[in-house]
């Protein structure tokens, strides 16, 4: 559902000419920092019970704090692509770690940029690694919409990594949080006040390899660790989860093939979320140096959330809640008022239209999510109440089915594709844990949707006839009628 060129210029001319320089002034900065499989519990203003994560909390302090954000596909790729178009991963297509996000799709730092924004990329873009398979581009490369391009191919290092500087590659010594936070830093230092500007700070860390910065080396040693209740739970769960996960480097038993023990892992994990949050307080302190705070929102999330035991997992991919749940934080003076917890489901999806509505701009047909500004104000809100999660079989990590499901305010409901399995359903406020499938008598997976006949409790089978017939209409309407059919 990509917006062409002219639906984009038309959006444009809707806004109105161009603003003059007093007008560009008077629209807000804004500042996306995107880190990398970072829990939504691991923060402390989100209640981790011995993580200091300061500068989120002041973040979080100065705004909102969404306590139910949620990613649509748990994979790093996918994931940024929403962020960026605001679209479903069915509709963008970039649905593993290799596909390229296609340049006709309107993202949101083209339409800031067309309308007169200054736009600067640092960090993490990872679509596009075809050279890995086909001998092509690298992900790092300058892509369209940023006039100022600082990024990694690939997954890149924690350490001394090699850097594109608008085309050109460089090694740069020291640790990759803080040199990319040092390039977001110079680039606010910059900045005159004659246009107003979007920074989108993409981190690597906390991403697999865990390797925190030489400073939080030996931090919260001695901080107790224990494996979640869902780890051990057998009964009700799907063959997949219960006969591969323990062989597979993201299962308990065999922690990427046995580099971590679990406690070793979770402690390195959030040892190295530490460098995050001063990345966080560096920009925070340079925008109020700067008097730029005022007029700046600034959201923070992660691209995706992480499993740490939950399942007898680690990793992401599945719809289990701690997988696709994620920190999302949003600051905005005079707009977003401080210390704001909200309920509502947020989404990965929404960033790409808050930031155009923060622009005054008209909204880009093409996305599929809301402005999360709705939510503040006089504006009546019309919120969601349930959303669509996919993830497509990759071969990173071939012990994990493909996945389509529904996520509302009470329920989550996951539907496996392309194997002969159990479904999962499980009431999200009685059993946050997911420790009870309440679909476990339904032994198989026939046709898509024809199991449900095998579901024997009448009102369950009813509920989930319910939530399947929302999660097509929800495909339906966003241009995924490909991707499930049969008896609803």
């Amino acid at each position: 559902m990509a917006v062409s060129r002219r639906e984009m210029l038309a959006s444009m001319l809707a806004a109105g000419p161009a603003p003059a320089i007093a007008q560009r002034q008077r629209r807000p900065n804004i500042v996306l920092i995107l880190s990398d499989d970072h829990r939504y519990d691991a923060m402390s203003c989100a209640g981790h019970p011995w993580l200091k994560t300061p500068n989120l909390d002041r973040l979080a302090a100065r705004g909102a704090r969404f306590a139910n954000a949620f990613v649509t596909t748990s994979l790093c790729s996918p994931s940024r692509a929403s962020i960026l178009t605001g679209q479903y991963m069915h509709a963008h297509g970039v649905v593993d770690n290799f596909t390229k996000l296609p340049k006709d799709l309107a993202t949101f730092p083209k339409v800031l940029q067309s309308a007169g924004y200054r736009t600067a990329f640092f960090g993490k873009w990872h679509m596009g690694d075809s050279k890995l398979i086909t001998g092509g581009e690298d992900s790092d490369s300058p892509q369209p919409g940023f006039d100022k391009w600082v990024a990694f191919p690939g997954q890149g290092a924690y350490v001394d990594p090699l850097l594109n500087f608008n085309g050109t590659r460089r090694k740069v010594k020291g640790y990759i949080s803080d040199i990319l936070t040092n390039e977001a830093v110079e680039y606010l230092d910059s900045q005159d006040g004659d246009a107003p500007f979007c920074l989108y700070l993409s981190h690597k860390a906390v991403h697999a390899g865990f390797e925190p910065t030489e400073r939080h080396q030996s931090l919260y040693a001695n901080h107790p660790v224990s494996i979640p209740a869902s780890a051990t739970v057998r009964e009700g769960k799907p063959d997949w989860l219960l006969k591969k996960r323990d062989i597979s480097r993201h299962g308990l038993n065999n922690l990427y093939a046995g580099q971590f023990t679990f406690e070793h892992l979770y402690r390195q994990y959030m040892r190295t979320v530490m460098g995050i949050d001063a990345s966080v307080g560096a920009v925070l302190d340079t925008l109020e140096k700067r008097g730029l705070s005022d007029n700046t929102l600034v959201i923070y999330l992660g691209d995706n959330g992480f499993l740490l035991g939950e399942q007898g997992l680690v990793d992401k991919r599945v719809m289990h809640e701690p997988s696709i749940r994620v920190p999302m934080l949003a600051a905005w003076p005079g707009r977003i008022p401080a210390g704001t917890v909200r309920d509502e489901l947020a989404l990965n999806l929404d960033i790409a239209p808050t930031f155009v509505d923060a622009a005054g701009l008209p909204p880009v047909p093409s996305m599929h999510g809301n402005s999360l500004l709705k939510l503040f104000g006089d504006r009546p809100a019309n919120w969601r109440k349930d959303f669509v999660y996919e993830y497509f079989w990759d071969w990173e990590a071939l012990h994990t089915p493909g996945v389509l499901g529904l996520r509302t305010e009470r329920h989550s409901f996951m539907e496996y594709q392309g194997i002969w399995d159990i479904n999962e359903l499980y009431e999200i406020q009685s059993d946050p844990q997911q420790i009870r499938n309440l679909i476990a008598s339904a032994k198989v997976t026939t046709q898509a949707g024809g199991w449900l006949n095998l579901v024997e409790d009448k009102k369950t089978r009813e509920l989930l006839r319910s939530l399947r017939a929302r999660m097509v209409k929800i495909l339906n309407e966003t241009g995924g009628a490909h991707l499930t059919s049969g008896p609803q």
